[in-house]
Protein backbone atom coordinates (compact mmCIF):
# COMPACT_ATOMS: atom_id res chain seq x y z
CA UNK A 1 0.00 0.00 0.00
CA UNK A 2 2.66 2.11 0.84
CA UNK A 3 4.50 1.72 -2.32
CA UNK A 4 1.19 2.65 -4.07
CA UNK A 5 0.96 6.12 -2.94
CA UNK A 6 4.69 6.82 -3.24
CA UNK A 7 4.06 6.05 -6.63
CA UNK A 8 1.01 7.88 -6.88
CA UNK A 9 2.97 11.13 -5.33
CA UNK A 10 5.55 10.16 -8.37
CA UNK A 11 3.34 10.40 -10.73
CA UNK A 12 1.34 13.15 -9.28
CA UNK A 13 4.53 15.09 -9.24
CA UNK A 14 5.77 14.30 -12.95
CA UNK A 15 2.21 15.56 -14.20
CA UNK A 16 2.35 18.45 -12.67
CA UNK A 17 6.03 19.34 -13.40
CA UNK A 18 5.38 18.42 -17.01
CA UNK A 19 2.05 21.21 -16.80
CA UNK A 20 4.50 23.60 -16.00
CA UNK A 21 3.18 23.90 -11.92
CA UNK A 22 7.01 24.04 -10.91
CA UNK A 23 7.75 27.04 -13.41
CA UNK A 24 4.76 28.70 -12.58
CA UNK A 25 5.39 28.39 -8.51
CA UNK A 26 9.29 29.74 -9.38
CA UNK A 27 8.53 32.80 -11.29
CA UNK A 28 5.54 33.94 -9.04
CA UNK A 29 8.19 33.91 -6.18
CA UNK A 30 10.78 36.08 -8.42
CA UNK A 31 7.78 38.06 -9.15
CA UNK A 32 7.27 38.54 -5.69
CA UNK A 33 11.58 39.19 -5.17
CA UNK A 34 11.59 41.78 -7.64
CA UNK A 35 8.34 43.84 -6.41
CA UNK A 36 10.11 43.54 -3.06
CA UNK A 37 12.93 45.23 -4.35
CA UNK A 38 11.20 48.06 -5.77
CA UNK A 39 9.23 48.87 -2.90
CA UNK A 40 12.42 48.51 -0.85
CA UNK A 41 13.83 51.42 -3.41
CA UNK A 42 10.52 53.16 -3.50
CA UNK A 43 10.41 53.49 0.44
CA UNK A 44 14.22 54.85 0.38
CA UNK A 45 12.96 57.75 -1.78
CA UNK A 46 10.19 58.54 0.05
CA UNK A 47 12.51 58.55 3.15
CA UNK A 48 15.05 61.27 1.66
CA UNK A 49 12.02 63.37 0.71
CA UNK A 50 11.42 65.67 4.18
CA UNK A 51 15.26 66.49 4.56
CA UNK A 52 15.18 67.73 1.51
CA UNK A 53 12.45 69.77 1.44
CA UNK A 54 13.46 71.09 4.61
CA UNK A 55 16.64 72.37 3.17
CA UNK A 56 15.17 73.70 0.33
CA UNK A 57 13.12 75.37 2.19
CA UNK A 58 15.87 76.98 3.76
CA UNK A 59 17.46 78.66 0.85
CA UNK A 60 13.79 78.69 -1.07
CA UNK A 61 10.86 79.68 1.70
CA UNK A 62 9.21 81.83 -1.25
CA UNK A 63 9.09 78.61 -3.40
CA UNK A 64 5.54 77.57 -1.70
CA UNK A 65 3.27 75.87 -4.10
CA UNK A 66 6.59 73.83 -5.34
CA UNK A 67 7.65 72.31 -2.16
CA UNK A 68 3.70 72.22 -0.92
CA UNK A 69 3.44 69.93 -4.15
CA UNK A 70 6.53 67.40 -2.82
CA UNK A 71 4.63 67.32 0.64
CA UNK A 72 1.38 66.48 -0.73
CA UNK A 73 2.62 64.33 -3.50
CA UNK A 74 4.60 62.07 -1.27
CA UNK A 75 1.58 62.09 1.64
CA UNK A 76 -0.45 60.17 -1.40
CA UNK A 77 2.28 57.68 -1.65
CA UNK A 78 2.12 57.26 2.18
CA UNK A 79 -1.79 57.03 2.37
CA UNK A 80 -1.15 54.03 -0.08
CA UNK A 81 -0.28 50.42 2.37
CA UNK A 82 3.00 49.46 -0.36
CA UNK A 83 2.38 45.63 0.75
CA UNK A 84 3.42 42.46 -1.67
CA UNK A 85 -0.31 41.66 -2.42
CA UNK A 86 -0.58 45.12 -4.52
CA UNK A 87 0.55 42.84 -7.37
CA UNK A 88 -2.40 40.95 -7.48
CA UNK A 89 -4.84 43.86 -7.44
CA UNK A 90 -4.60 45.90 -10.37
CA UNK A 91 -6.61 48.42 -9.53
CA UNK A 92 -4.33 49.50 -5.98
CA UNK A 93 -1.50 48.31 -8.20
CA UNK A 94 -2.40 51.28 -10.45
CA UNK A 95 -2.99 54.12 -8.04
CA UNK A 96 0.49 53.04 -6.55
CA UNK A 97 2.37 53.44 -9.55
CA UNK A 98 0.25 56.19 -10.33
CA UNK A 99 1.22 58.08 -6.63
CA UNK A 100 4.34 57.15 -7.76
CA UNK A 101 5.06 58.85 -10.33
CA UNK A 102 3.14 61.90 -9.22
CA UNK A 103 5.82 62.45 -6.51
CA UNK A 104 8.81 61.67 -9.13
CA UNK A 105 7.25 64.61 -11.15
CA UNK A 106 7.02 66.92 -7.91
CA UNK A 107 10.71 65.83 -7.40
CA UNK A 108 11.72 66.94 -10.69
CA UNK A 109 9.82 70.30 -10.45
CA UNK A 110 11.59 70.98 -6.97
CA UNK A 111 14.91 70.31 -8.04
CA UNK A 112 14.55 72.25 -11.76
CA UNK A 113 13.50 75.30 -9.37
CA UNK A 114 16.60 74.92 -6.83
CA UNK A 115 18.60 75.56 -10.42
CA UNK A 116 18.03 79.17 -9.49
CA UNK A 117 19.26 79.42 -6.28
CA UNK A 118 23.30 78.77 -6.49
CA UNK A 119 23.37 79.02 -2.83
CA UNK A 120 21.21 76.37 -2.33
CA UNK A 121 22.55 74.54 -5.29
CA UNK A 122 26.27 75.01 -3.29
CA UNK A 123 24.63 73.92 0.24
CA UNK A 124 26.85 70.68 1.37
CA UNK A 125 23.84 68.87 2.42
CA UNK A 126 21.61 69.95 -0.56
CA UNK A 127 24.60 68.11 -2.52
CA UNK A 128 24.68 65.26 -0.50
CA UNK A 129 20.69 64.95 -0.63
CA UNK A 130 20.53 65.03 -4.40
CA UNK A 131 23.16 62.92 -4.70
CA UNK A 132 21.53 60.12 -2.78
CA UNK A 133 18.18 60.91 -4.65
CA UNK A 134 19.64 60.48 -8.00
CA UNK A 135 21.51 57.09 -6.86
CA UNK A 136 17.86 56.03 -5.60
CA UNK A 137 16.50 57.17 -8.79
CA UNK A 138 18.93 54.69 -10.71
CA UNK A 139 17.95 51.98 -8.56
CA UNK A 140 14.46 52.26 -8.75
CA UNK A 141 14.76 51.88 -12.72
CA UNK A 142 16.77 48.83 -12.34
CA UNK A 143 14.28 47.45 -10.04
CA UNK A 144 11.43 48.54 -12.10
CA UNK A 145 13.24 46.59 -15.40
CA UNK A 146 13.66 43.39 -13.14
CA UNK A 147 10.12 43.83 -11.99
CA UNK A 148 9.17 44.14 -15.73
CA UNK A 149 11.16 40.82 -16.75
CA UNK A 150 9.96 38.63 -14.10
CA UNK A 151 6.12 39.70 -14.61
CA UNK A 152 6.76 39.22 -18.67
CA UNK A 153 7.84 35.57 -17.66
CA UNK A 154 5.54 35.03 -15.16
CA UNK A 155 2.52 35.87 -17.59
CA UNK A 156 3.84 33.92 -20.46
CA UNK A 157 3.66 31.09 -18.86
CA UNK A 158 0.12 31.77 -16.99
CA UNK A 159 -1.16 31.99 -20.48
CA UNK A 160 0.56 29.53 -22.96
CA UNK A 161 -0.70 26.16 -22.86
CA UNK A 162 -0.51 23.61 -21.15
CA UNK A 163 0.68 25.58 -18.04
CA UNK A 164 -2.62 27.45 -18.96
CA UNK A 165 -4.62 24.91 -17.61
CA UNK A 166 -2.38 24.24 -14.55
CA UNK A 167 -2.73 27.63 -13.56
CA UNK A 168 -6.37 27.58 -13.83
CA UNK A 169 -6.54 25.14 -11.66
CA UNK A 170 -4.22 26.21 -8.97
CA UNK A 171 -5.30 30.22 -8.80
CA UNK A 172 -2.46 31.41 -10.83
CA UNK A 173 -3.21 34.40 -12.38
CA UNK A 174 -2.19 37.14 -14.60
CA UNK A 175 -0.09 39.91 -12.69
CA UNK A 176 -0.44 43.26 -13.89
CA UNK A 177 3.21 45.14 -15.17
CA UNK A 178 4.56 48.31 -15.12
CA UNK A 179 3.96 50.89 -18.06
CA UNK A 180 6.28 53.62 -19.63
CA UNK A 181 4.90 56.92 -17.29
CA UNK A 182 3.98 58.98 -19.88
CA UNK A 183 2.31 56.13 -22.30
CA UNK A 184 -1.21 57.84 -22.11
CA UNK A 185 0.42 61.24 -23.23
CA UNK A 186 1.88 59.23 -26.14
CA UNK A 187 -0.84 57.04 -27.49
CA UNK A 188 -3.03 60.27 -27.03
CA UNK A 189 -3.20 62.63 -30.11
CA UNK A 190 -2.15 66.53 -29.26
CA UNK A 191 -5.38 68.32 -29.32
CA UNK A 192 -5.54 71.44 -31.48
CA UNK A 193 -7.40 74.74 -30.33
CA UNK A 194 -8.83 75.91 -33.53
CA UNK A 195 -10.34 79.06 -31.36
CA UNK A 196 -6.82 80.91 -31.78
CA UNK A 197 -6.40 82.64 -35.12
CA UNK A 198 -3.60 80.28 -37.22
CA UNK A 199 -0.99 82.02 -39.31
CA UNK A 200 -1.86 84.39 -41.84
CA UNK A 201 -1.97 82.75 -45.54
CA UNK A 202 1.22 83.66 -47.32
CA UNK A 203 0.94 86.03 -50.05
CA UNK A 204 3.06 86.58 -53.19
CA UNK A 205 5.14 89.58 -52.89
CA UNK A 206 4.70 92.13 -56.05
CA UNK A 207 6.97 91.91 -58.81
CA UNK A 208 9.04 94.83 -58.76
CA UNK A 209 10.12 93.68 -62.46
CA UNK A 210 8.33 96.28 -64.89
CA UNK A 211 6.13 94.64 -67.47
CA UNK A 212 8.06 94.29 -70.91
CA UNK A 213 6.50 96.80 -73.30
CA UNK A 214 5.19 95.43 -76.63
CA UNK A 215 7.10 95.93 -79.68
CA UNK A 216 4.98 98.73 -81.98
CA UNK A 217 3.22 96.99 -84.38
CA UNK A 218 3.40 98.65 -88.10
CA UNK A 219 0.73 101.08 -88.89
CA UNK A 220 -1.64 99.69 -91.50
CA UNK A 221 -1.68 100.87 -95.00
CA UNK A 222 -3.32 104.29 -95.87
CA UNK A 223 -6.04 104.03 -98.54
CA UNK A 224 -5.70 106.06 -101.83
CA UNK A 225 -7.77 109.63 -101.52
CA UNK A 226 -10.93 110.00 -103.35
CA UNK A 227 -11.11 112.24 -106.30
CA UNK A 228 -13.60 114.45 -106.47
CA UNK A 229 -16.51 114.16 -109.05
Amino acid sequence: MRKLVVSGLLILSALLSGCGYNTLQREDESVKSAWSEVLNQYQRRYDLIPNLVNTVKGFAEQEKDVLLGVTQARANVGAIKATPELVNDPKAFEQFIAAQNQLQGALSRLLVVAEAYPNLKSDTLFRDLTAQLEGTENRIAVARNRYIKAVQSYNISVREFPSNLTAKMFGFEVKPNLQVENEKAVSTAPKVDFSKPGPAPSVPAPSTTAPATPAPQPAPPSEPAKKAP
